[in-house]
């Protein structure tokens, strides 16, 4: 089996499908954000607060050569930015989860933990800059995906039957 990278904008549902994926698969999972947690000791916003995005982005490179090298058969779940690493392709066959910013904002608005959520992604404090930065993101989302899922209104369980069938084609 070949590895799956889940890419996507921040929010958008790419940790719960990874674990739906993992209970109706035998794929294993894991999650750049929190290998980078992990490796720092620290969480994902005190690392933007304290040494900056570019130090994060070089992070995620980090993570994603160990990833190419040492990684098989797993669901790789990343970050909104992790996107831009080069070797993207090499790691997995990527699926782009696809939904329009405003379903997103009111997917986390109206989960049970929404506060938590927000505080989680330090891109999401200011929404107007977050739309352009979507906007901007997209596009080169969907340049990069071998599969694009539209996951309006699914449930994980619906978007993990279509991922598997179609990573299965």
């Amino acid at each position: 089996m070949k590895n799956i990278i889940l890419i996507g904008f921040m929010g958008v549902g790419k940790g719960s499908i990874a674990r739906e994926i993992v209970k109706n698969s035998s794929y294993m999972a894991i999650d750049t954000d929190d290998l980078i947690e992990s490796m720092q000791n620290k969480k994902i916003k005190q690392i933007f607060k304290e040494d900056g995005e570019v130090y994060f982005r070089q992070l995620e490179k980090n993570v994603s050569l160990w990833l190419e090298k040492s990684v098989k058969s797993t669901l790789i779940s990343t970050g909104g930015g992790f996107y831009k690493v080069k070797n993207l392709k090499k790691i997995a066959t990527v699926v782009f989860l696809d939904s329009p910013f405003d379903k997103i904002i009111k997917r986390i608005k109206e989960h049970p933990n929404a506060k938590a959520k927000f505080k989680k992604r330090p891109l999401l404090s200011d929404l107007k800059a977050a739309k352009e930065l979507y906007k901007k993101r997209r596009p080169e989302y969907l340049k990069l995906a071998d599969i694009v899922i539209d996951v309006s209104d699914k449930t994980a369980l619906n978007c993990t039957k279509e991922i598997l069938k179609k990573v299965k084609k």
